[in-house]
């Protein structure tokens, strides 16, 4: 490769994070919208900073921040911030492979302690506004009752219930929601994870390019 096909790279690579770049952003913005407006994580007791809020500002974050790298070691031709764009995205990519085989080995016991953890929130739903106003939330956006349906209300169900009696409950609902949809759940994973690749690739080429362009010129 010459000149141009370093140019090329080096664009198509920058261009590649400053997307990612920007869906950061909107990932980060989100979830402080979410930490702002939503409570969802008072419904896990032993668990409250684990909130969908928290947990994308956390990966709009580190997008952020591997997507400047790219661009910057990219646009720069800087082969420090280019390899640690390259190690940071494997780094990432074995996170989540471990995390994927992490979730299938213990997907029974994940169940019952989300399962366990909702029913917990259900007692305090009439002693804590916060848990009141999450679970009001869940049921009116889902249209669901309870955790696994009406009965899971000892004193009745509360008013942001559906009034139809064989409502399903909001875990069951959100279960079958998964399922139904694990295909493209499945199809998504796949695509972020083939960029990742991508991304890898064109940083250690660029990287190996620019030692090449460096020797022809005798630098």
């Amino acid at each position: 490769m010459g000149m141009s096909s370093l140019k090329l790279l080096k664009y198509v690579l920058f261009f590649f994070n400053l997307l990612f770049w920007f869906c950061g952003c909107c990932i980060l913005g989100f979830g402080i919208y979410l930490l702002v407006h939503n409570n969802f994580g008072v419904l896990f007791h032993n668990l409250p900073s684990l909130t969908l809020g928290n947990v994308l500002v956390i990966v709009g974050s580190i997008i952020m921040v591997v997507a400047f790298l790219g661009c910057m070691g990219s646009i720069k031709e800087n082969k420090c911030l280019l390899m640690s764009f390259f190690v940071l995205l494997l780094i990432i990519l074995l996170a989540e492979v471990t995390l994927a085989i992490l979730l299938f080995v213990y997907e029974q016991k994940l169940n019952e302690y989300v399962a366990k953890g909702l029913m917990d929130s259900i007692q305090r739903y009439h002693s804590d506004n916060s848990t009141k106003a999450a679970w009001d939330s869940i049921q009116l956006f889902l249209q669901c009752c309870g955790v696994n349906g009406t009965s899971d209300w000892n004193s009745g169900p509360p008013a942001s219930c559906p009034p139809d009696p064989l409502v399903k409950g909001c875990y069951v609902k959100a279960r079958q929601w998964f399922h139904s949809n694990f295909l493209y759940i499945g199809i998504i994973t796949i695509c972020v994870c083939v960029i990742q690749v991508l991304g890898m690739s064109f940083a250690l080429t660029l990287n190996c390019q620019i030692d090449k362009t460096s020797q022809a010129l005798g630098l």
